[in-house]
C-alpha cells in the first residue's frame, strides 16, 4: 500500500440523468456514479467531497472532487482511466495531487453560475433539457439593472426555497447580468456562496423584470422583505450550469517535505 495522497479531480457533467451531485437512497447521483468508476480503477471505494451539491437536472461545466488514496497512479492515467469507465454524460477533465488538508468543499472560496436561456419563438430540439427555452423578448439591458441590485453583500433569504434548513442566508455576490449573443441569453452571477435554489430563484426574478411584471429597481425592496413569496418563480433546473469553482492558489499546492 502506498503513501496516502489527495487528489483533486474536475470535472464536467450533463445533469439531465441524474438528482443532483449528493448521493441519493432512491436516484442515480452523479457521485454514485464517480464512485463506481474510481472503485473499478482504484480497486476499493474511497470516500469522496464534492464542491458543491448541485439539483436534479443541473449541469457542470466544472465541479471539483477531492479524494484521498493511497494509488500511487498517475494523475493522467488516473484521467484517461476514469473516461474510459465513465458514461457518455460525465467527463473528468483534469486531476492534480493537493495537500492532505485541503477539502473540495470547505476550501471553495466562490462559484460561478450561468443560466442558459433561449430565447426564441422556436424551441431548439437540440438543446433538449439543456436550455431554458423562454419566448417572451429579454431585454438584456433592462434585465442588467434589476442584476445590479444583487451585486453587494446581503440577506438572501427572498432567494432561498423556503423547505431550506440553512440558517445564516447572507451571502456576498461580486457579479451579476446577463448578456446575449443572437438567440441565446445567458444570466451569470459569482459569489462566495449560493443558497438553495437561488440562482433559479434571481433567474426567475430577472425574467418577470423582462416581462414587465415587476420593475428593474425591485431587487433592493425583495432582498429587504427576507421572504420567498415576495420574489418571483423558480426557473426549471436544466438551465442551470456550475460554470467555475474558485480557489485559493496556494493552497492548491502539495507541500513538498525536503
Amino acid at each position: 500500500m502506498g503513501q496516502m495522497r489527495n487528489l483533486l479531480l474536475t470535472l464536467r457533467y450533463q445533469g439531465t440523468n441524474y438528482h443532483g451531485f449528493q448521493v441519493q437512497k432512491n436516484a442515480v447521483a452523479v457521485a454514485q456514479v464517480l464512485q463506481d468508476a474510481l472503485e473499478k480503477v482504484l480497486g476499493c471505494r474511497e470516500d469522496i467531497k464534492g464542491c458543491s451539491r448541485t439539483d436534479s437536472g443541473v449541469h457542470a461545466n466544472m465541479f471539483c472532487v477531492s479524494v484521498k488514496t493511497h494509488s500511487a497512479i498517475p494523475c493522467q492515467s488516473l484521467v484517461r482511466a476514469l473516461n474510459v469507465k465513465l458514461p457518455y454524460d460525465i467527463a473528468v477533465t483534469d486531476c492534480i495531487e493537493v495537500p492532505l488538508d485541503f477539502h473540495a468543499r470547505y476550501d471553495c472560496r466562490g462559484k460561478r453560475y450561468v443560466y442558459q436561456i433561449n430565447n426564441s419563438p422556436i424551441k431548439d430540439p437540440f438543446s433538449f433539457r439543456q436550455v431554458y427555452d423562454y419566448r417572451y423578448p429579454i431585454d438584456v439591458q433592462l434585465c442588467n439593472r434589476a442584476c445590479q441590485g444583487f451585486i453587494g453583500t446581503h440577506d438572501f433569504s427572498s432567494f432561498c426555497a423556503a423547505n431550506s434548513s440553512v440558517e445564516d442566508h447572507v451571502r456576498t455576490i461580486t457579479a451579476c447580468g446577463m448578456v446575449r449573443q443572437g438567440d441565446r441569453v445567458t444570466f451569470y452571477v459569482e459569489g462566495d456562496g449560493f443558497l438553495y435554489n437561488m440562482v433559479r430563484i434571481m433567474v426567475g426574478t430577472v425574467l418577470e423584470v423582462a416581462a414587465g411584471q415587476r420593475s428593474p429597481d425591485s431587487i433592493p425592496q425583495i432582498l429587504q422583505a427576507k421572504d420567498r413569496a415576495a420574489a418571483g418563480a423558480t426557473a426549471p433546473a436544466w438551465g442551470l450550469y456550475l460554470d467555475k469553482v474558485f480557489y485559493d492558489e496556494t493552497r492548491l499546492a502539495p507541500t513538498v517535505e525536503g
